[in-house]
């Protein structure tokens, strides 16, 4: 499995019937409204339609709202010292050796994808792995000369979506479709800019829906995956880029393919629109945030097995395996060997189903489970977590130039310390403060030693209560360095320790 990686080199990635238009307008908590218009067109797909001799009207009408993303990462390489720890050269050169990281080079990486209007005013859909780390982003639009420097709006690793913004207004923005009303068969075409060689449009077909890639991605983050898969041409370059179907609504963001030759083989990935959504929602009402919600429990698939064990009429629902101790799970009441057979009245078909279901629940909300367990039906109600991990930073380290901030821990994720992330981590109830998600690991936080899993409890020996006050008072803190509290566990021992944060040096990296 290949993401459609950002390197140049790597992998990137009218109507047939009558359409009810929906227009979102968005408002923040204070009831204003947001300056976000998407519109969206939820009406199946026409599936009884004579064939089309052309989608050239259906091109025309979507293509105008995919654009090309271009983002710089900086790099910074250590070369190794041969040389280092040989006793030959050691007895020349002694307290004089050079050291072992050798000397350090820095450069700059070019990288391609694909992004989608999804409003008039400039904001734009991508993949997460186009945008992530990067330094500058920059977009360009097709028939429009200008090229926009692009602001990073919020970022979702999980499911691997972004939403960025350009200062820009009028664009083709794309109408949005419902890919809960997919079927396998359904027409698709794919829009972006393989190889860099310019927009290209690919067609093929949905040739399944609901794909869980288990080696999808390449690091240790908790991945949602829900995923369309086609046999439309997605290549290096597509990643990000549109999904459509035909009648040119947006049904999924491009992200990845499978291949053993670096190349399309008729196997491509999509995420869906309706998930893409919800990140956008998150990321619009939160501040940048996107949050999931957890319930703490393992689950399986209905077998045929199970179902004879269990004495279950069909193999719809999902089997509690576990259940995690001091999680919204234990709390509500789940025990394994339920079998969770509802979630908010809304039916549920296997374990990924019901993983899905829940993650587009926001954390805190209540929900109500219907289960059968032994026999008999209970219905539950579960006040939903975090999932541990799922808050992604707001502008994953850039201001509104596209720039790297001043901010001494930018590169660095921060997470509430809630009661699932104590579990987890195994944090005493009197430690407070905000758990380390990630740690760009060429950030100045990481060169000091900050890792993830740490939990920061005070920041220039301010205390720190939760993600809110680290970013607040990283924001507002003054002079050469920041000096991080951080309790962590080392081994099988829990400790508490001091880091001090390099904030001359990322000032500098700004001014040039």
């Amino acid at each position: 499995m290949k993401i459609l990686s950002k390197s140049l080199a790597g992998f990137f990635a009218g109507a047939l019937g009558a359409a009810a238009i929906l227009t979102l307008v968005y408002f923040n908590s204070l009831g204003r409204e947001m300056p976000l218009n998407i519109t969206v067109d939820s009406t199946p797909i026409a599936r009884n339609a004579n064939v089309l001799t052309s989608f050239a009207p259906v091109v025309k009408k979507a293509a105008p709202s995919v654009v090309n993303i271009y983002s710089t990462t900086i790099v910074h390489q250590h070369l190794f010292n041969p040389f280092f720890g040989n006793p030959f050269f050691q007895q020349f050169f002694g307290n004089q050796m050079p050291d072992e990281g050798g000397r350090e080079i820095t450069r700059k990486e070019e990288s391609l994808g694909s992004g989608v209007i999804v409003s008039s005013d400039g904001y734009i859909l991508t993949a997460n792995h186009v945008v992530e780390g990067a330094a500058q982003i920059k977009v360009s639009i097709a028939n429009d000369k200008k090229e926009y420097v692009a602001k990073v709006v919020g970022t979702d690793p999980a499911t691997d979506v972004a939403l960025l913004k350009i200062d820009a207004t009028g664009l083709a923005a794309i109408t949005l479709g419902d890919s809960d009303q997919l079927e396998v068969g359904d027409i698709a075409l794919a829009i972006g800019n393989p190889f860099g060689v310019g927009q290209t449009v690919t067609m093929g077909i949905v040739s399944a829906l609901g794909r869980d890639i288990p080696d999808f991605g390449d690091d240790n983050r908790a991945h949602i995956q829900d995923f369309i898969q086609t046999d439309a041409a997605i290549n290096p370059g597509n990643s990000g880029g549109a999904l459509v179907d035909a009648e040119g609504r947006l049904i999924g963001i491009n992200t990845a393919i499978e291949s053993s030759s670096e190349g399309n083989e008729g196997i491509g990935f999509a995420v869906p629109v309706n998930m893409a959504r919800y990140v956008m929602d998150s990321v619009i009402h939160n501040g940048g945030k996107v949050a999931h919600g957890y319930l703490g429990i393992m689950l399986s698939d209905i077998t045929p097995d199970f179902a004879s064990e269990f004495n279950l009429s069909s193999q719809n629902g999902a089997l509690v395996m576990s259940v995690n101790s001091n999680t919204p799970a234990q709390r509500a009441g789940l025990k394994p060997g339920d079998v969770i057979i509802e979630l908010n009245g809304k039916p549920v078909n296997d374990s990924q189903d019901l993983q899905l279901m829940v993650s587009e629940c926001a954390p805190g909300s209540s929900a109500t489970i219907k289960v059968i367990r032994k026999g008999e039906t209970k219905t539950l109600t579960v006040k939903l977590g975090n999932l541990p991990g799922s808050f992604a930073s707001t502008s994953n380290g850039q201001n509104n130039s596209g720039t790297a901030t001043t901010d001494a821990l930018s590169g660095v994720t921060v997470d509430d310390l809630t009661a699932d992330v104590r579990e987890q981590l195994r944090v005493p109830d009197d430690i407070k403060g905000a758990v380390v998600v990630s740690v760009d690991q060429d950030s100045n936080a990481a060169d000091a030693g900050l890792q993830p899993n740490d939990i920061i409890i005070a920041i220039n020996q301010q205390p720190v209560t939760g993600a809110d006050d680290a970013v607040n008072l990283c924001s507002s803190a003054k002079g050469d360095h920041i000096l991080v509290e951080v309790w962590r566990r080392v081994g099988g021992m829990a400790m508490t320790t001091f880091i001090s944060v390099d904030n001359t040096k990322q000032q500098d990296q700004n001014q040039q």
